[in-house]
């Protein structure tokens, strides 16, 4: 499962974003809002992969690992995406940094402080380059935000009588998702300068702009609905786990249906995989 999700689906929707980051002074507008979002996916299929494999290896050898990737797009606050993504590096800076540092049993003002100081060292520990400065910032401001401002958006919520309800549900796991992409723009570009020339020409929606041509391959608008319905395979597998967490599940299933489906993913990778280099994200840090 991990290998389908490195090897067909980030490495595919590598294709692109590489194409388009890379070449940032070139694009704008809709090609750079695509790469963003598909750079978001590609993020999560090689790092969720990579998780994968090294889960699937260690239970080869009997050792369980715990979960580190639990749905985190379906996050509806930044604090609970944290509670989702890189679950084994949230809780160690939860044990090791923010409770040590008083967590919050401390004044509001010092809460605040703990929240930032978790998030900026989260970011160093990345690397020592100001972009994973700017990343980690941006989740700790997206994070204060949130503590200060919570019984103002319940009051709204109250008021707007949709608090528990699915628009509420929808807008905010929609907002969430937006400032994590953001916040990805600055984790994926390499440097400071780079990242800001991705956030201007963002904004630049009026000047033309092939969005197929970053695919670079010899058919382009076949390439991306192929990307894009295998992203939308993806998510439809995590909206089986959210409803039925077992559904998705095949290895209590009968001999015959396990032995189909690890054919089915065996055939994927062989035929649908991307075999260029590609090594994973998060062999840098």
């Amino acid at each position: 499962m991990g290998a389908v999700k490195k090897i067909v689906v980030a490495n595919r929707v590598a294709l692109y974003v590489d194409a388009v980051y890379n070449n940032a002074e070139l694009h704008s507008g809709l090609t750079l809002l695509i790469a963003t979002y598909l750079f978001a996916f590609q993020i999560y299929c090689d790092f969720s992969g990579y998780s994968d494999i090294a889960i699937g290896a260690a239970r080869v050898m009997g050792y369980d690992l715990m979960k580190n990737f639990n749905r985190p797009y379906f996050a509806k606050t930044i604090n609970e995406f944290w509670s989702r993504w890189h679950i084994s590096l949230s809780t160690w800076f939860r044990d090791y940094v923010y409770i040590p540092l008083g967590g919050n049993r401390v004044p509001r003002w010092r809460v605040y402080a703990n929240l930032l100081i978790v998030f900026l060292v989260s970011g160093l520990w990345h690397g020592a380059n100001w972009t994973f400065v700017v990343w980690g910032a941006l989740h700790g401001s997206y994070v204060v935000f949130e503590v200060w401002s919570k019984r103002a958006r319940e009051k709204v919520a109250r008021i707007l009588h949709i608090k528990r309800s699915p628009i509420w549900t929808i807008l905010a796991t929609l907002v969430t998702f937006h400032l994590v992409c953001f916040a990805w723009i600055f984790f994926q570009a390499g440097s400071t300068p780079h990242a800001l020339v991705l956030v201007r020409n963002l904004t630049q929606f009026g000047l033309p702009t092939d969005i197929y041509a970053p695919w670079q391959v010899s058919n382009p608008r076949l390439e991306m609905a192929f990307a894009l319905g295998l992203i939308l395979l993806v998510a439809i597998v995590q909206v089986l786990q959210y409803w039925k967490p077992r559904a998705p599940t095949f290895v209590p299933r009968p001999t015959w249906v396990r032995w189909f489906v690890y054919l089915t993913l065996a055939l994927a990778i062989m035929n649908l995989g991307v075999a260029t280099e590609t090594p994973f994200i998060y062999f840098q840090f």
